[in-house]
């Protein structure tokens, strides 16, 4: 029987904001107008975001391939060419199956496990998932394994928890699976509020059913009689694939009484979060789930001994569980193989900022800082100078360019000064200010400390004070050292992770580019050209070839200058908004 032929659009978060509505509705009109017999579809994100919207075309007899960038004006051309006359559309091909393009390297220089069915199964189907080997890891689980075979295995395999922390998961597992308890809980924390963080969403939005599955593995594993999945109610796609998961799941028996006649009993409902920072700590997150403030609380106990109302309670992040499937169907020698000594499997990375292939990228642990920015994601941007990477979220550490051969494990990073984390890279070029870098962090987390201690409350308050005072010109000698304290005082009297990591930033580039902050100090200059009250903006005749584009995008009119002549700068209307350098295509705006 002929095989139908398929087009495939993106619908992740990314795609849909970069247009794919109205791309997959442009392609429902092109192939009706055109009768064509074609099977129209979707799927999540497979990591290229810096392409989207993304399409599938599977024709027989062609390769399958990725076209990105399209937009809905580009459909009729594409489906023309591709499913009428049978012709690759070279101008907007991303990947073809089996062959080298320009991108390619993105994913082949990848290891995906966590990512691999992302942006390859429908999300919302389930019977896509289980013609992939989906529920099969639970089914092996279920019928031919106990409890503690399960936790051995995955003990075995190496796991570390993705969340941040990089406890063996199969350690945790034992922990709760021993305490004492009427009832026990499973958990999964999809609370990712990282900036430039979306490993949890993305797979959530493109493998719910993988989560699902692992989730359920774990209460098994752990006796859980309920499960809670903690999400954001800002990831409203995610939300809905995970109720149609549950829902799916439970119809076909992965899920609720008795589950696949083996005894075992499940339940799992959704808890959407407010969008609290702090709620990404395990207790926070409990109490979020009783429905009061989410706010630490002081450990022991842990969790695992008494959690959700007193009970105990096993929480795992989203990448953690969607491991677990995986390794109770492949076994834990094969994902122990991958990595290093101590940080076993895969690890999924975010890749934002000025690097050029931003998007999601899942390596083997090991794998150098360099392989990850230059080889997966390309380089930087415009090929300006690498500066720098911030690794592990806000409250991780920035490492220059001598560091980049630096593994990415949880051996290395630490050592260096940064964290795994939950997995963001915002990478930056010779352009973006260090200080100004660390303060931007340092604002994000002291906006999310819940005050519940003075160490996190008061001292990230007079941190940034300091760092805003040293980025407007005002800053003292003595700031340095005082900033040095502080995140030493801090780091040891907070009573959760957040105000225990908040100061890594501002010490990470205190330990690399101290130069820096003594430029802004003792100099009162901005090497990166940033902090407006250190910079004036100018304009270069040799370069200024007239065109009046910066003098007519001046919100105060402080360019002046006539057409076809040098332009120039009156330095006391000017108010510093950087239009004028973001504007002009010559270079010919400098700052000083």
């Amino acid at each position: 029987m002929k095989k139908k032929d398929k087009v495939v659009v993106g619908l992740a978060t990314c795609g849909i904001a970069a247009g794919g509505v109205e791309v997959m509705d442009e392609i429902a009109r092109e192939l009706k107008k055109r009768r064509l017999d074609v099977e129209l579809d979707e799927t999540g994100c497979i990591g290229c975001c810096f392409a989207e919207v993304l399409v599938d075309f599977e024709k027989e007899g062609m390769p399958r391939v990725t076209y990105g960038d399209v937009r809905p004006e580009d459909v009729p051309a594409l489906v023309e060419s591709h499913l009428v006359n049978g012709k690759i559309l070279k101008e907007k091909v991303l990947l073809i199956e089996g062959r080298k393009t320009t991108e390619a390297d993105f994913l082949k220089k990848q290891t995906r496990i966590v990512l691999g069915n992302c942006g390859i199964l429908d999300p919302e189907d389930i019977e896509d998932y289980m013609g992939i080997g989906g529920y099969e890891g639970l089914r092996k689980a279920l019928s031919g394994m106990t409890p503690e075979q399960v936790r051995k295995e995955v003990l075995d395999s190496g796991l570390r928890g993705r969340g941040g922390a990089g406890f063996p998961t199969g350690a945790k597992w034992n922990f709760c699976a021993r305490a004492e308890g009427e009832d026990k809980y499973i958990v999964c924390n999809a609370d990712e509020g990282d900036p430039g963080a979306f490993m949890d969403r993305s797979v959530l939005e493109g493998d719910p059913h993988a989560v699902l599955e692992g989730m359920i593995i774990a209460g098994y594993a752990i006796g859980a009689t309920h499960g809670y999945i903690y999400c954001r109610a800002e990831y409203p796609l995610a939300v809905k694939r995970l109720k149609m998961a549950i829902r799916d799941a439970t119809g076909k028996g992965f899920l609720g009484s008795d589950i696949l006649g083996s005894g075992y009993s499940l339940d799992i409902i959704i808890k959407e979060g407010a969008g609290a920072f702090v709620c990404g700590e395990e207790t926070a997150l409990i109490a979020s789930i009783e429905g009061v403030r989410g706010m630490p609380r002081p450990r022991p106990p842990f969790p695992a001994n008494k959690g959700i109302w007193g009970m105990p309670t096993n929480i795992n992040n989203v990448e953690t569980l969607a491991n677990v499937p995986w390794i109770i169907r492949e076994g834990a020698g094969k994902f122990a193989r991958l990595g290093t000594k101590g940080s076993k499997g895969t690890k999924v990375f975010c890749l934002t900022g000025k690097v050029r292939r931003g998007g999601l990228a899942e390596v083997a642990m090991g794998t150098t800082l360099r392989e990850v920015i230059f080889g997966v994601g390309g380089g930087i941007k415009n090929d300006r100078p690498f500066k720098a990477v911030q690794i592990g979220g806000p409250s991780g550490g920035c490492l220059p360019a001598e560091l980049l051969d630096t593994p990415v494990d949880y051996d290395s990073l630490p050592a260096a000064g940064a964290i795994m984390g939950s997995g963001g890279m915002v990478i930056v070029d010779d352009t973006t200010c260090m200080v100004d870098l660390a303060k931007y962090f340092l604002t994000f987390t002291q906006m999310e400390s819940c005050g519940k201690c003075t160490p996190c409350r008061i001292g990230t308050k007079r941190m940034l004070e300091i760092l805003t005072r040293i980025c407007e010109g005002k800053g003292e000698p003595e700031d340095i050292e005082r900033l040095e304290k502080l995140a030493v005082d801090i780091k040891d009297g907070s009573l959760c992770a957040l105000g225990g990591t908040a100061p890594n930033p501002v010490l990470t580039t205190l330990r690399y580019f101290k130069d820096e902050y003594e430029a802004h100090i003792f100099d009162k200059r901005c090497p990166a050209g940033l902090c407006s009250e250190l910079v004036t903006f100018h304009i270069d005749p040799e370069k200024c070839n007239g065109c009046t584009v910066c003098a007519r995008n001046c919100p105060t009119g402080a360019i002046t200058g006539e057409k076809k002549e040098p332009h120039g700068i009156d330095q006391e209307k000017c108010i510093k908004c950087r239009e004028c350098l973001r504007r002009c295509r010559f270079d010919a705006v400098y700052t000083v």
